[in-house]
């Protein structure tokens, strides 16, 4: 893509203002939207250009010379403030919270317009078992499950009306469970053809390509050439694969190297979910893990990374477990905790710090880095915020044994917030011009049902964070790379066509906010707080942020990948809302 420099801007005004019928008058056009008077950041990494922006239905018409006697029904005076794509959350959990509340209010404030799905597990393809499963582990937000493959999910979304658009990687987990269930078995050949499959499907459906998320049983029990397999079939349409690694710690660049050695067998693109090295100890293999993306790279491989903005994590307890005692499921590994004998073994191995597995618990370093943050049981929704190293004093146990009990008795996996990284590892990191960003965490509001949880900041800040303190007080790089980073970069990387860009035929997701104001406020001890410097958001054309407020506006898409065939027919399955 050419760069729009103001010396070509200037010539193609010319040449757009140059009248071939002599003594004709000027026609003046009329547009649906201006932004006038505001810095234009297209999404490429370029300079900044002071031209308007004229929005006409739900594509970006023209840039304008300042001034233009150009008319519209609405003009939005920008005020000098930056104007940018609409935002790309590459790591989106919003898959639920959409469903209990449309507006993704914690991204839409940040100017996020598009949240992508799909880490490890995809809301389809989707079978009986399944369907009954995700039913009975459904938390605070409850809802009926009206689809069944992956793309009548996101159908289902648009239909009911959303803010942002989406898009999803279809889970390499998802499909396992799908055709292999919970267990730790192979495929055996006929059942990894049918997996590829359902990958296949997704594509038509417009998935992006293949999303891993290997530390967690069951895709722990996959093998390499299964996962090669899976983004084989995702990547005949053109689609990638992004893996939340095997190892983000211990064993941490020999699971980046199975992520580069996917790419090279796909000749797609292979992209790293949240980088990180995690645990004191595995520190500095960040900038070996750097300089091996940039080795593969340098080879002619398409591999890059995400990240978040922050030093810790967040997931389930269960992160702290063997995958050997999660096998089968969430009833089979409770049933597992409560048998004495298996529990004093697992008790022993979960205080080994020479295990083979993932332990995120020992990575932390102390029981006071790892906060309570969700549960399904009202009777322990107090805890919430607490230290597990607090809830242990007070019960009078260990920690494993806390741990192990709280998941007992919420009969849940127990979400909570992991302190696993350095500062200079984030700043490292971010800094790397192949890198990402993506909040990894659903985009909901501090009023109603969510408030019956916690959240990490990162569901509130993980933009505003980005842009306001690394790029803006840090100085990490130039405003025009972070907006690329946000946008243009992660556009391309997934063949998001006419997305992420600020220029005639673009779709009209744009943003408008103040670079020396925007701001995160969410904590740790208090996550539920919006960013504020966003001042207008467009999606799709409609104005869904106005003064810092929700419109009310739902005009989100769906937006497909490489491999889409074009409309289909209403699947059959699918309920109306």
């Amino acid at each position: 893509m050419q760069r729009l420099t103001p010396a070509l801007l200037a010539l193609a005004l010319a040449a757009c203002s140059t009248n071939p019928v002599a003594d004709a008058p000027a026609t003046v056009e009329h547009y649906d939207l201006l932004v006038r008077n505001g810095t234009v950041y297209d999404g490429s990494g370029a300079a900044p250009l002071r031209v308007d922006v004229a929005v006409r239905g739900d594509r970006i018409a023209a840039l304008l010379p300042p001034g233009s006697d150009a008319t519209a029904d609405r003009v939005l005076d920008a005020g000098g403030r930056a104007v940018s794509p609409g935002f790309i959350n590459v790591l989106s959990w919003a898959t639920e919270s959409l469903i209990a509340d449309g507006r993704g209010m914690g991204d839409t404030k940040q100017g996020v317009t598009l949240e992508i799905f799909g880490e490890g597990w995809s809301m389809g393809p989707l079978n009986d078992a399944m369907k009954a499963d995700a039913l009975e582990q459904q938390g605070d937000i409850r809802y009926p499950i009206q689809w069944t493959t992956l793309g009548d999910y996101l159908e289902h979304l648009e239909t009911r009306g959303i803010t942002p658009n989406v898009a999803s990687f279809v889970g390499a987990t998802t499909v396992r469970i799908h055709e292999l269930g919970e267990g730790d078995v192979d495929p055996t050949p006929a059942q990894l053809a049918r997996m590829q499959g359902l990958v296949r499907e997704a594509m038509d459906e417009g998935a992006l390509g293949v999303g891993s998320s290997l530390i967690y049983p069951p895709a722990a029990f996959a093998e390499t050439p299964e996962l090669v397999a899976l983004a084989q079939a995702a990547a005949e349409s053109g689609g990638g694969y992004v893996a939340h690694m095997r190892s983000e710690a211990n064993h941490f660049l020999e699971a980046l190297e199975e992520t580069i050695d996917v790419a090279r067998a796909t000749g797609q693109r292979a992209e790293v979910y949240h980088l990180k090295a995690a645990g004191e100890k595995n520190w500095p293999k960040m900038a070996r893990a750097i300089a091996m993306v940039e080795a593969a790279r340098a080879e002619g491989l398409d591999v890059g990374a995400n990240m978040y903005a922050y030093t810790a994590g967040a997931t389930g307890l269960t992160a702290a477990l063997p995958p050997w005692v999660q096998a089968g499921g969430h009833d089979a590994m409770v049933a597992r905790l409560k048998d004495p004998a298996t529990r004093a073994r697992l008790l022993a191995e979960m205080r080994d710090p020479d295990v083979e597995w993932e332990n995120l618990r020992l990575l932390t370093g102390s029981d006071e880095r790892l906060i309570l943050i969700e549960f399904h049981d009202p009777a322990l929704k107090p805890l919430t915020g607490r230290t597990l190293a607090e809830v242990a004093r007070e019960r009078g146990t260990s920690g494993e044994e806390a741990l192990l009990d709280l998941i007992v008795e919420d009969d849940s996996r127990v979400g909570a917030a992991y302190f696993l990284m350095s500062e200079d590892n984030v700043e490292l990191g971010l800094s790397q011009p192949w890198v990402t960003l993506g909040s990894d965490a659903e985009s909901s509001a501090p009023e109603g049902v969510f408030l019956k949880s916690s959240t990490h900041p990162r569901a509130y800040g993980n933009v505003a964070r980005f842009l306001g303190h690394y790029v803006r007080d840090r100085g990490l790089m130039p405003l025009e790379e972070g907006i690329h980073r946000l946008t243009g970069l992660p556009a391309a990387n997934w063949k998001l066509a006419d997305r992420g860009c600020l220029r005639p035929g673009c779709f009209a997701d744009i943003v408008v906010f103040d670079p020396a104001t925007i701001t995160d406020h969410a904590t740790y001890a208090a996550p539920q707080q919006y960013a504020t410097g966003v001042d207008h958001v467009f999606v799709n054309g409609v104005q869904v942020l106005r003064e810092g407020e929700h419109t009310g506006a739902t005009p989100g898409r769906v937006v497909r990948g490489p491999g889409w065939r074009g409309e289909r027919a209403p699947p059959s399955e699918q309920a109306s809302p």
